[in-house]
Order: C-alpha cells, then structure tokens, then sequence
C-alpha cells in the first residue's frame, strides 16, 4: 500500500501550493492601480508683466509650498498661452506652477475672488 503514503505526499504539496499563492501585496496593487495623484496646491499672485507672444509672465508670488520655493517676483513659462488671454497686467490670480523639463510652468491660473 504505497499509495496512501504518495497520495499524502501529494495532498500536502497541493496545499502548500495553494498556501503560496496569497492575495497580491501592496506593491502588485499598487503597479496596477495606480492611487490617483494629490491635487497641486494652488498659490496668489500678482500679474507684473505679460508676455504673450513667447508665452511667458511674470508674476509675484507668494511660496510655492510643492516647489519649495519662497516668496518672490519671477518669469514662467505657461503650459498655453490661452491661458494668458484674460489676464491682464496688476490681476491678482491663483495659479498652479510645476517644474516640467528644467523649467517653472504655469499649468493652470485665474483671477483670484
């Protein structure tokens, strides 16, 4: 009766098997969901000089906490230039500015309420 002994040899690794193959860790979760990323905060600003066909103003800002930057008057780039359409120079505003390939960019702005 060498079956019994094999039979539960078999059982055992069928267990094992299934024992081994757990629930995805956090880190395959994370690969195929990606968590969505946190909003960039906005910050005020004053528009001091536009720039509309290079695409540029110039802007005094309070910090900009994502870019750990203090508060100053500095040139940007903007992500569109539409976005300079109805700006005009003195509006207060709130503004999203990132760091893309090197450069400070305004990615999103408004008049401030």
């Amino acid at each position: 009766m060498r079956f019994v002994p094999l039979l539960a040899l078999a059982a055992a690794t069928a267990a094992f098997a299934a024992a081994a193959q757990t629930a995805p860790g956090a880190a395959d979760l994370a690969a195929h969901h990606p968590a969505s990323a946190a909003p960039t905060p906005q910050s005020d600003g004053e528009v001091r000089k536009l720039d509309k066909e290079q695409g540029k103003l110039t802007l005094r800002h309070g910090p900009l906490q994502n870019l750990g930057m203090p508060a100053m008057t500095m040139v940007f780039k903007v992500a569109d230039p539409k976005l300079l359409d109805a700006l005009n120079v003195g509006d207060k505003v709130r503004f999203t500015a990132e760091k893309v390939n090197g450069a400070y960019v305004v990615t999103a702005i408004q008049p401030a309420p």
